[in-house]
């Protein structure tokens, strides 16, 4: 549980366990000063001797006494300037983290928050205070629930004072409140993503969908088994779960806003709760992490969740196929031929590409179903990405130049950021079989195996429809050097689905 609250109260008169300045290249306000004298703190000899010059995410703690209490000032640097606001908001999100890690640390858990004056960076009132707050929130998620140990237990509840230094109160109230959803939404897709397999099944993680949905008036959930998705016709879907005991779900949530609007943005997030590779075993190295290979459909639910609260102006539906992929006497068998929600037959050659399959099933279904005017899948698709953009970007495929546009807008803007990977007609013939109409992995000759996954889920989109595909395989899990991460999942999608949500204008298509 994170408080916070906004204040125009000076410095000195907070009565708190300890202070973030934030310092810009190593300056300091006429009120930073001031507090710093009246504790009688040498800043600037204090910088001197740690040579610090303010430089992004970087801190520097010293004590002093505050009306008799012990307190803990931390610098934190911040970039004076940047080349563009996004650029300069990403800094804040690393000083935020650190300077949440610094009181972490310290067991500082009550912090007055002396903010930047975001205009001087071109950055508005609403989003400087949405990104402190819901970066504090991804900095300080740790996921210790199976840890009993009490003094390896990390500090959970914080109370946060912000120090505003102009009339923008109305503007910060809001960033904030939007900083706690965005930043509640991506922890509680970490969590979902960091539980062990045997603690989330997809019947579990569908349950838990259905009771997001049933608390908020504007969603609606539907819930298929087994028997359902079987006579729907999603041969992904039940040939990727059949050597589990555990049954499949095919979740649908649907956000209906206040006002009627035209547009109908269709989300669509792979869920393998346990991903072994099915006959086509990984191996043991790591296998542990694929427990996060329904990262996409953690995005999907908790922004549903978020949006419920924050209410765009766009209809939303929301859908995720989840599974299980482990080997057994009746699991899918390399060789097979499944025949998927639109009718289109493929082959599977290699049963641990088993997202694709999933994913093909739900690309079809909400396509036939509801004709949205555009669709954006997620995907811990393929280790191909993974190695290609390493842990900073996700790959982003899609032939419409409008939607990767506004996609890579919302990444720069929200934190997910995304790199388009060439998606040419030159690819497609990789993943055609000889003996179905594609193939479940690309041929060698063509290598760019993150490509030709995006080519084969191409075949359950129509043609026209504006559809792009995102590869967050190498962004969901451990991001290394990141202070706001630690070990483990990442929520990735989630902030970037908001920002464009919550953005949204008619699309042009």
């Amino acid at each position: 549980m994170i408080n916070v609250s906004v204040t125009k109260a000076l410095l000195a008169d907070l009565v708190v366990a300890g202070y973030g300045l934030f310092c810009p290249g190593g300056e300091l306000t006429k009120e930073q000063r001031a507090l710093c004298a009246s504790l009688q703190v040498p800043v600037d000899q204090l910088f001197e001797r740690a040579a610090f010059t303010g430089s992004v995410g970087s801190t520097l703690n010293t004590f002093a006494l505050h009306n008799g209490q012990l307190v803990n000032i931390i610098f934190v640097g911040v970039a004076k300037d940047a080349s563009s606001p996004d650029e300069w908001l990403e800094g804040l999100r690393r000083s935020v983290g650190a300077l949440a890690r610094a009181a972490e640390q310290l067991k500082v858990t009550d912090l007055a928050i002396d903010l930047p004056v975001f205009p001087d960076h071109g950055v508005s009132p609403f989003d400087g205070a949405k990104e402190v707050i819901a970066t504090f929130y991804m900095a300080t998620y740790h996921f210790q629930q199976f840890i009993t140990d009490k003094k390896r237990k990390l500090p959970e509840d914080y109370t946060l004072v912000l120090k505003t230094h102009a009339s923008y109160d109305e503007e910060l109230e809001q960033g904030v409140e939007w900083g706690k959803r965005i930043g509640h939404a991506v922890c509680q897709a970490r969590q979902w993503c960091d539980l062990p397999a045997a603690n989330l099944t997809p019947t579990e993680l569908a349950d838990t969908a259905a009771a997001i949905a049933h608390a908020h008036e504007n969603l609606t959930c539907t819930i298929y088994n087994r028997s359902e998705i079987e006579k729907m016709g999603m041969g992904g879907v039940i040939g990727v779960s059949q050597g589990s005991t555990q049954e499949p779900r095919f979740v649908v949530l649907e956000y209906i806003p206040e006002n009627e609007t035209k547009d109908l943005v269709a989300l669509v997030g792979k869920g393998v709760t346990f991903d072994s590779g099915g006959l086509s075993i990984k191996p043991a190295d790591r296998m542990d992490e694929m427990k996060d290979d329904m990262a996409g459909a953690a995005a999907v639910i908790a922004t549903m969740q978020a949006i419920a609260h924050l209410k765009p102006n766009v209809r939303v539906v929301g859908c995720t196929p989840l599974v299980e992929n482990l080997p057994s006497g009746s699991a899918m068998k390399p060789g097979d031929i499944l025949v998927h929600y639109n009718g289109i037959t493929s082959e599977v050659k290699n049963t641990d590409a088993e997202g694709r399959l999933i994913l093909a099933d739900a690309l079809a279904y909400v396509s036939a179903t509801y004709n949205p005017t555009v669709i954006i899948d997620a995907a811990t698709l393929t280790g191909a990405c993974a190695y290609a953009l390493g842990p900073y970007f996700a790959g982003l495929m899609t032939q419409n130049r409008e939607l990767e546009q506004r996609l890579i807008a919302a990444g720069r803007h929200s934190g997910d950021r995304l790199w388009a990977l060439p998606f040419f007609d030159d690819y497609k013939p990789a993943i055609k079989s000889d003996v179905a109409d594609v193939c479940n992995i690309g041929s060698s000759a063509y290598r760019a195996g993150a490509v030709t996954a995006g080519f084969f889920l191409s075949h359950f989109v129509p043609e026209k429809m504006p559809w792009a595909h995102l590869d967050i395989a190498g962004t969901s899990f451990n991001v290394p050097d990141r202070s706001y991460y630690r070990p483990g999942a990442t929520g990735f999608g989630v902030r970037l689905f908001i920002e464009l949500l919550m953005n949204w204008q008619t699309f042009a298509s």
